[in-house]
């Protein structure tokens, strides 16, 4: 068993250069010949790629702002930084930004340097009835950062960027006091030379900031235990139009609601998030992984959920059935992978996965053999397709391909049921939208003692120019169907403006209200993310005039 879990990405001295219009760093793009190539793996693709735009030549709205001259600094209108805050890194995000349509681009884009001008931002916008959108990185797969609601007098977009350092480390408690604006990799570079980590690796983990995934109760790397940036939080400290709010530092306490709570998946609608105290780990110094195979996609569900209910914590239980293993290029067999791994700070842990694959083989289970020099090389090739494939879905997207994912969670007795069902009606769906069979895979990501987490990736040809309508339509279907079998609209990627019909219909009504009530009075000119979790507050028109 060698070490071969999801490991540290290290991070290069500076930050990679990030495509404005796509996901990620702007040279990993795949070039025309290769979406090309890429294009003819799937029937009814285009024969030639969507052109990128020349950034620098888009036809975006005229600004409506003239900023305040105590704030003018930290802002800009440059073309370039108005069209990469315009959207997130959703499929139809990256395809009206091929096409060139930025009518939705804020009209500022602002970077506080303090926390004080985050303050101050907010005191503006309030009083010059400026929507404000806070944005960590960008990387909203559900519309979380582009602005849809009542027209204002201008929007910007508060791009927290420069709030990125460790402040402060509690190197006796475990805890990091870290500002939001940091990325992934510049977060665990400042704790490292601590032997500290925070651990939590989403799949946009180079491209995200610990704000985003505070706001958005995002999902990391384990598959079990600390699933979500939830249960890593100590404490937060928010600015609110009304006022700072600051929570005790505390490993756990009883006294009434969660301030916490409230903010930790508000997306940004109630208050920005500026820093955080983090519950750390010790660095892994054990890890062992392995790879197993069943012939049928049932029996290793059974497999999985004996795993997640057995105590032994694994820190990656990935599940990917036959479609979802081809796809990676794990197994051509028509076989379900199970991707296994555990790590340790203090004790080896080749005990505890021995035991793991004890389960995993009494369920039908095929233990993979390890390649030639000792490794599980299946796992590193699901690692290397699961960090290139948003890539691969960009190029795709140019192909004009329409490529949806979503995930969900559910309880295990439902489970089955979920899995056949939303295939093969979602199958149905695909096929009447875009007259093809195209495929639809799924994965479990997360796995918990009552139930896991499916993820679905469908892939079909679309027809150019109806690439954003028949991805909505999918879209739509796809939550319908969630709902109706008591599956949740979304367990990480959280609800932005994409997910919010679902959302609605799932939230108790009396939580709804609630929250209406919260939002009025934090926020009461309703200034911030408006359209988010809950829509807007009737609002006479506003006269579109330039704000001095």
């Amino acid at each position: 068993m060698t070490d071969s879990t999801i490991s540290d990405p290290s991070p290069s001295s500076a930050p990679p250069v990030r495509s404005w219009w796509g996901w990620g760093a702007a040279d990993q793009a795949l070039s025309d010949a290769e979406c090309t190539a890429l294009g003819k793996l799937i029937p009814g693709a285009a024969d030639t790629p969507l052109p990128v735009p020349d950034v620098t030549a888009l036809a975006l709205p005229p600004s409506r702002l003239r900023p305040p001259s105590a704030l003018a600094p930290l802002m800009s209108a440059a073309p370039q930084d108005r069209a990469s805050h315009t959207y997130g890194k959703a499929y139809r995000d990256v395809l009206r930004a091929l096409a060139g349509d930025f009518a939705a681009a804020p009209d500022q884009v602002v970077r506080p340097r303090t926390e004080q001008h985050v303050v101050d931002v907010l005191d503006w916008a309030a009083e010059a009835d400026v929507a404000v959108v806070p944005y960590g990185a960008g990387s909203s797969v559900v519309g979380g950062v582009e602005y849809r609601a009542h027209p204002r007098r201008g929007v910007v977009s508060l791009d927290l960027s420069a709030l990125d350092r460790v402040l402060e480390i509690d190197r006796v408690s475990r805890a990091a006091r870290i500002q939001a604006g940091a990325l992934g990799p510049r977060l665990e570079a400042g704790l490292r030379p601590h032997g500290l980590t925070l651990r939590h690796f989403p799949q946009s983990f180079e491209f995200s900031t610990l704000g985003g995934w505070l706001a958005t109760r995002a999902g990391g790397h384990y598959a079990t235990l600390f699933t979500h940036i939830d249960d890593l939080v100590q404490s937060l400290r928010v600015v609110t139009p009304v006022g700072v709010n600051e929570s005790l530092r505390l490993p756990g306490s009883g006294a009434g609601p969660s301030p916490d709570r409230l903010f930790l998946g508000s997306e940004g609608t109630l208050g920005v998030i500026t820093e955080a105290w983090m519950r750390l780990q010790e660095r892994p110094r054990y890890k062992a992984s392995a790879t197993v195979l069943f012939n049928d996609v049932h029996a290793a569900m059974e497999a999985v959920r004996a795993l997640a209910q057995s105590g032994l914590h694994p820190a990656n239980c990935r599940l990917l059935d036959p479609g979802e293993a081809a796809l990676a290029g794990v197994a051509q067999g028509g076989e379900s992978v199970l991707v296994l791994g555990v790590e340790s700070a203090h004790v080896p842990v080749d005990g505890r996965l021995a035991e793991l694959l004890t389960l995993a083989r009494d369920h039908g289970g095929t233990v993979a053999p390890t390649d030639s020099g000792g490794g599980d090389g299946a796992a590193w090739t699901w690692r290397s397709a699961f960090l290139r494939m948003p890539y691969l879905r960009d190029a795709l997207a140019r192909m004009s391909v329409v490529t949806e994912t979503f995930e969900t969670a559910c309880t295990w007795d439902r489970a089955p049921e979920l899995y056949e069902t939303v295939r093969g009606r979602l199958a149905d769906v695909v096929r009447e939208v875009t007259g093809a069979a195209g495929t639809v895979n799924c994965r479990f990501t997360h796995v918990y003692p009552d139930g896991p987490a499916p993820y679905y990736t469908v892939i079909a040809p679309g027809r150019r120019g109806a690439e954003v309508a028949m991805w909505d339509e999918i879209k739509s279907a796809a939550m319908d169907l969630l709902h109706d079998l008591g599956a949740t609209v979304t367990h990480h990627h959280a609800v932005g403006r994409d997910h919010r019909p679902g959302y609605d219909r799932q939230r108790p009504e009396p939580f709804a209200l609630a929250l209406r009530a919260a939002k009025q009075a934090l926020d009461p000119a309703g200034i911030l993310n408006p359209g988010v979790l809950i829509d807007p507050a009737p609002r006479a028109s506003t006269d579109p005039a330039m704000t001095g």
